[in-house]
Formats: C-alpha cells, sequence, structure tokens
C-alpha cells in the first residue's frame, strides 16, 4: 500500500540525511600529529603548548619572538598560575600568558557524581585547544613566546568580590613595560584581556595586539552524532560564517572588519575572540605543520609617546553556547547554535520549549507539552488522514475480494482498486500526511535536543537523567515501539503477503533505530504516537458506528 511505501521511503531519508551528515562532517582524513604534539614520555616534562606557534604579522616589520637579552625572567622555567572563579578554573602559562587551560566548573562532564567539569580549552595526548596573545610593531614588544612574572601562582575570586584581575609583568631592555591583565568578572564567561603598555624610552613605540585560538583537527563524531567543530567568523557583511579545518589551507582568512568576531565552536561550546567594537581588526587564519589550526585577529597600530602610556583591551567568551547569554554577547555569536537547514522550524520550537520549561522546570514535561500543542496546531490536517485510514479499513473486505478474484493481474486489481477508491471517495494517500507533517518536526527537534546546551544532562523522571543522550535502558524506545505496533491495529491490513510482512517488522526495526536516539527526540515520537492513537481511534469508531 502507498502509505507502507511512503514510510519506508521516509526511513530511508532521514537515515541517508544522517549518512550525508556524516560525510560532510567527517570526509577530510585524520589529521597528522607532529612529533611535537605527542605525548612526551613520562619521565620528561611535558613541552610548552606555545614553543613553535607562530607569531601574526601586521602592516609593519615582524617582532623578535625571542625574549629581549638581559630580562631577568629570559631564562626562568614556566610557572602555571591557577584562578579560580564562580565559572571558572584558568590555567595561565607566564610563558607568553597563554590561556592554556579553562574548565567549566557549572558543565560536569557527566551526571555521574563527582564528574569532573568539563575542560573546554586544554591540552592532552589527543588534543590542544588554547589561547595565545601578545603585541606586534616595534621590536622588542612581548609576544606569546615572553616571559612575564607573576606576583602569586594562585588566585581565587572571594565571596563579595566581583571583578578578579590577574596582572602578569614584562620589562623589555628599551624602556618599555608591559602589564598584561585578565580581568574576570562574576557571573560572566566573558574574560577581558588588556596589554598596559609604558613607554619611558627616548622613541615611540608602535603596537598592534593580537589574539588567537590554537587547535588540532578533532573528530566531531560521536557515535551516531555529527556536531560542527571548527573555526567560524562572524562579521556584518556575512553574520557567522563556518570555515572547516580542512578548508583553512586553500581558504585562509583575511578579512578586515569592524564590529566582528572570530572563535572555534564545537558541540555545546564556544570560545569566541571579541575585539571592540568601532574599529577596523584584521582576522586571520594560519596552517602550522598540517594538523595545528589558528584564528585570530590583530588590532589597528597604537602609538605610545616617549614616557606615554597605551591601554589596548580586547575580550573573549569561553563558555557555553546558551541562547540568553550569547545573544548579548556579539552580533550574530547566537548563530554558533547550528540548527541545520531547518532552523526557521528549530528555532520557534526550541522558544516554545524553553516557555514550557520556565513554566513546568522540566524539560522532559517541556516536550510532552510542545508535543500537544504540535498535534493540536495539526489536528486538522491528521484527522483528514485519519478519516482517509478509517475508510480505508472499512473497505478493506471489498479489496480483499478484489485481491482473490484479478490474482496476479496487477494492472487489473490496480484498476479496480482505483474504481473502488474513487466510488468510495477515499484518497489512499490521505493516510500518509500526518507522516509527512512530521518529518521536518522530527528533524528540526532533533537538532534542537542535539545543539541546546540548555538541555544537556537535563533530567526527566526516574531512570531518564540525561535528554540529550540515549535512553540508558532502552524504556522508552520499548514504548515507542509498542505505541508503534498499536498504531499499526487501527491500520487496514496490507492485502500484499509482502507488506504485510514488512509492516509486522516497522516496529521493531523504528525500536532498535530509535535506542541511540536522544531520550528526548524518542520521548517526543512516543507521546506523539499515542496521542494519535487516540485521534485515530475515535475517528476509526465514528465512521465504521456511521457505517454500520
Amino acid at each position: 500500500m502507498e502509505h507502507i511505501r511512503l514510510l519506508l521511503i521516509v526511513a530511508l531519508a532521514f537515515t541517508g540525511f544522517q549518512l550525508f551528515e556524516a560525510w560532510q562532517k567527517d570526509y577530510a582524513p585524520a589529521p597528522i600529529v607532529s612529533a611535537a604534539t605527542e605525548s612526551p614520555a613520562p619521565s620528561a616534562p611535558p613541552a610548552s603548548p606555545s614553543t613553535a606557534a607562530p607569531v601574526p604579522t601586521a602592516d609593519v616589520a615582524a617582532p623578535s619572538e625571542a625574549t629581549p637579552v638581559g630580562s631577568p625572567e629570559a631564562d626562568a622555567p614556566a610557572r602555571i598560575v591557577t584562578v579560580t572563579t564562580d565559572l571558572f578554573v584558568l590555567k595561565i602559562s607566564t610563558v607568553g600568558g597563554t590561556l592554556e587551560s579553562v574548565s567549566l566548573l557549572d558543565y560536569p562532564t557527566s551526571v555521574a557524581k563527582g564528574a569532573p567539569p568539563v575542560e573546554l580549552l586544554g591540552t592532552d595526548a589527543a588534543r590542544i585547544f588554547i589561547q595565545e596573545s601578545g603585541l606586534t610593531g616595534s621590536d622588542g614588544l612581548p609576544t606569546h613566546h615572553s616571559h612575564y612574572t607573576v606576583e602569586s601562582d594562585s588566585y581565587v575570586m572571594k565571596a563579595g568580590e566581583n571583578t578578579l584581575v590577574v596582572p602578569l609583568r614584562w620589562t623589555g631592555p628599551t624602556g618599555v613595560s608591559v602589564e598584561k591583565r585578565f580581568v574576570l568578572t562574576r557571573g560572566a564567561y566573558t574574560i577581558g584581556l588588556e596589554h598596559e603598555i609604558h613607554n619611558v624610552g627616548a622613541t615611540p613605540v608602535r603596537a598592534h595586539a593580537y589574539q588567537q585560538l590554537k587547535r588540532n583537527d578533532e573528530s566531531s563524531r560521536r557515535g551516531m552524532v555529527y556536531t560542527y567543530t571548527g573555526p567560524a567568523l562572524s562579521t556584518p557583511d556575512k553574520r557567522f560564517e563556518k570555515h572547516a579545518f580542512k578548508d583553512l589551507k586553500e581558504k585562509p582568512i583575511a578579512v578586515t572588519a569592524s564590529d566582528a568576531w572570530v572563535g572555534i565552536i564545537q558541540h555545546y561550546f564556544v570560545a569566541a575572540l571579541l575585539p571592540p567594537a568601532g574599529a577596523p581588526y584584521s582576522f586571520y587564519s594560519k596552517v602550522l605543520d598540517d594538523s595545528h589550526y589558528f584564528v585570530g585577529f590583530t588590532s589597528p597600530e597604537t602609538q605610545v609617546a616617549p614616557q606615554g602610556n597605551a591601554v589596548l583591551s580586547a575580550s573573549m567568551y569561553i563558555g557555553p553556547k546558551r541562547h540568553d547569554i550569547i545573544e548579548t554577547i556579539a552580533p550574530g555569536l547566537e548563530l554558533s547554535v547550528d540548527y541545520g537547514m531547518l532552523w526557521f522550524i528549530a528555532k520557534p520550537l526550541f522558544l516554545t520549549l524553553r516557555f514550557m520549561h520556565d513554566m513546568t522546570g522540566n524539560w522532559g514535561f517541556a516536550i510532552i507539552l510542545v508535543t500537544l500543542l504540535l498535534k493540536l496546531a495539526f489536528f486538522p490536517l491528521s484527522a483528514a488522514g485519519y478519516k482517509s485510514m478509517a475508510n480505508m479499513r472499512r473497505v478493506q473486505p471489498r479489496m480483499v475480494a478484489l485481491k482473490e478474484r484479478f490474482g496476479d493481474d496487477r494492472a487489473a486489481l490496480n484498476q479496480a482498486m482505483m474504481r473502488l477508491y474513487k466510488d468510495e471517495k477515499i484518497n489512499p494517500l490521505g493516510g500518509c500526511l500526518p507522516i509527512v507533517i512530521q518529518i521536518p518536526v522530527f528533524i528540526a527537534l532533533y537538532w534542537v535536543l542535539l545543539e541546546s546546551v540548555e538541555m544537556r544532562q537535563a533530567p526527566f523522571i526516574l531512570w531518564v537523567r540525561d535528554l540529550s543522550e540515549k535512553d540508558p535502558f532502552f524504556v522508552l524506545p520499548l514504548l515507542m515501539g509498542l505505541s508503534m505496533w498499536g498504531q499499526q491495529k487501527l491500520n487496514p491490513a496490507p492485502i500484499d503477503p509482502m507488506q504485510a510482512k514488512v509492516m509486522q517488522i516497522m516496529p521493531i526495526m523504528f525500536t532498535v533505530f530509535f535506542a541511540f536516539f536522544p531520550s528526548g527526540l524518542v520521548l517526543y515520537w512516543f507521546v506523539n504516537n499515542m496521542l494519535s492513537i487516540g485521534q485515530q481511534w475515535q475517528i476509526t469508531r465514528a465512521i465504521e458506528a456511521k457505517a454500520s
């Protein structure tokens, strides 16, 4: 029957969609890991992640990358400064003032008790993701290779404090000194970064501040799930443009723009470099040894007169892709929540879900209420489809009789069935309508559950502790399969034996298929099936009562 074929086509189409996403995001070959990034031997200390990083060039001579001769800290070993706030644990190296680790205290790695926080920036044997910054321009300015001094190895935001400033100091041999400051604010994932230049020399100093993110190419695959991991650039001319790692070598970023930002996004989280608004900044990308990638910006030139001072300021956002936060940080940053091609359906879905969550305090109940609203919105179309199915069920004995009459003469059988449909005013494709309607909503909700950090580790009830992950005990997929089987019982049985067998295995196939989907998505499909069963049962009973 036609609706069975459509159901199979829909399942195949969705599977094809998943495979296409996987191919697009996993097409590039695995990155080559250089010897410099391999895990060192246990007896050897790990190398600084900043060792071989390039210094960006502005429209001036490239600075020396070495610490100036005579600097008291030139031969000093790197020290790690640990900074703790209400949201972060940061680790800053005195070599370059490089931000080598950022852990997000409000986001544990799992729902298990005592799970460590997500380390968004960090380094290990398989991954490097750090933030570097410095100054270019006149010779002798500190880059991310220069050594800074610090007053303490530990800074903690105390109760009652709203701001924490972490200063690092550098002094050059030409009468220039720099204080580099990380400025952290309570309750904010935005980190300020300032370079205060003191020029006590006899000649002017030309300075450009730069920031850059360094990362190796990392697979976006999480089991059957693929999400984008890579650089993104947002300018007034083109808000939020993704630049895949594999494309940066052939198509590097080279843009000058005001009111723009550049960053690297991944599943649920983003690190974005945010220049001050109003001035043109140069945005760039670099590829080092085909396995390390840089994106960053360089500021316009600042002249610091002899005996003068200047402060070059910028900021960065390192945290979750929470809608209520990133919408206010920078234009286009909210687009880092990538809902795919059906964003125009997904965004209203999320806003409705968030409204329901604000009312109920539970994302699972919010999904149930949104499912009910969707069912009410599509009630007339669904009713038309179920009426068609009920009428098909009513004439089922006559269709069986036609099958017995014409036997294997499929052409004659099809003509006779079409005449029957016409006489009874039945649309054989009408029963497919409820399924077709649900598919775009289903895919959009899939991306909402996959991309919205608000639903990450969101509990529902009892055993469902994370709606963004699969059901650990497969209870919801089994309930969904049973509801699908029950819905089939209200539909007319196929007269073709092969189609009947296919229909018998469909609930099993979909149960297995849904077993690996986010449990929030399975919850939506199960509730939708139950509502459909109620609506279809009522319509079928009314039509059969009228026929009798």
